[in-house]
Parts: C-alpha cells; structure tokens; sequence
C-alpha cells in the first residue's frame, strides 16, 4: 500500500512539473492565445455554427493597426490604450443600410468609427449586453442602456465574429453577458422603440429587410 500510495505520489509531482514546465514554456502571445480560446469555448461550445472550425484560426492581436486610423479619431480617444481595431459592415436601426464602419476597442469603451467621426461610443461599464446567433452568420448586437447618450443597440457584422465577440467580453469583463439566440432576437431603436431580427437558413448568406420590416439575416 505505501509504494502504490509513494508512487502516485511521484506521478502527480511528476505531472505537476511536467505541467509548469509547460506553461512556462509558453511564449507570452501563446498564453493571451490559450486564455482567448478557453473563454470563445465557454461562449460559444456546442451554440453556434462554425465554432469547432474557429478553434484552428488562431486570433489576431488586431486586424489593423492603430495608425490605419484617422489622426482626428485617435485624438478623440487619447489617452485610452487601443487593444483591438476591426472593419465591419454597421446595419442601420431603422432603415437597415448597410455601412461600412471600424469597431475600436480600448480598455474601456467600444467605438463604431466612420472616417473621421466617432458615431457611437459604449463604456463597457454600461454595456447590458452581446448577441449573435447560433448560425454560421457573423451578425453581433451590442445592446447598450436606454438613455440620451445612445441611440440604440449596434448591429455588426463582423468576418471574424468568434474574434470580435470574445475580445469584447474579454475587455469588457462581460463573458455573462454573452447570449447565443435561436431564431429571433429583439434590440433597441431608440427612444422606446425595439426591433426584430429573424435568423434563416438558405442557399447564400444575407442580411435584408422583409416585407414586415424584420431585418432578416441568411
């Protein structure tokens, strides 16, 4: 009994070692990597379409560089460490155009940039919420709190949505928040008013206004 107990004594040590020898081993770049994945699992695991096939695509530090942004803009949020800047097409609340815009995220807010101009600014303290759907669709709606300061809920799509959404709760310390819908999911126009969004399956992806004035995503 002693020498078994010895033994798998040793195993475990053995483990431990061989276990912080690893992590130790790792290269900085590698742990953020690992410690993004374990959150996109527990996000994301066993919900949405195209999760497994994401777990080869190591993230990017950030699709382009901070100097890839307007000087005025990076003036407007000096002072706020820039951790992440992505292009992603913006749907408008109302009428649903598509517009081509950059999402920002810094320490502590998230911003939907166009050019020169900042046209929405989330602090991630007041942010109620992320959702996508289960599809292989890459639409992301930050739900943000009904007051003066916002407009409405953001609606995005993004072509790295596991990326985007995990980076967003990450920085935002909001993993809770993350919601992974089925079918329909209801966001904020603005002054009281709330919108629909319909999630289908078809032959080719996308994003359109229906004849009841849903914004239906394929």
């Amino acid at each position: 009994g002693f020498l078994m107990q010895t033994s798998e004594m040793l195993q475990k040590i053995c483990m431990r070692n061989l276990v912080r020898k690893y992590c130790r081993g790792l290269t900085a770049e590698r742990k953020v990597q690992l410690q993004q994945k374990v959150v996109t699992s527990a996000v994301f695991s066993g919900k949405k379409e195209g999760y497994l096939e994401s777990l080869s695509q190591p993230f990017l530090e950030t699709r382009l560089k901070e100097n890839d942004l307007n000087p005025k803009v990076l003036q407007l949020i000096r002072g706020e460490n820039i951790k992440y800047v992505t292009p992603v097409i913006k749907y408008d609340r109302n009428g649903f155009k598509a517009r081509e815009r950059l999402l920002v995220l810094t320490q502590s807010s998230a911003y939907v940039v166009e050019m020169a101009k900042i046209k929405q600014k989330i602090e991630y303290s007041t942010l109620k919420g992320i959702s996508t759907s289960n599809l292989s669709d890459g639409i992301v709606v930050i739900h943000v709190p009904e007051d003066n300061k916002q407009k409405g809920d953001v609606i995005l799509q993004c072509e790295h949505v596991f990326e985007v959404v995990t980076k967003l709760c990450m920085l935002a310390n909001k993993q809770s928040l993350v919601k992974v819908v089925k079918g329909s999911l209801r966001f904020r126009v603005g002054s009281g008013k709330e919108g629909t969004m319909v999630f289908t399956v078809g032959p080719e992806p996308q994003v359109f206004k229906d004849k009841t004035g849903q914004l239906t995503v394929v």
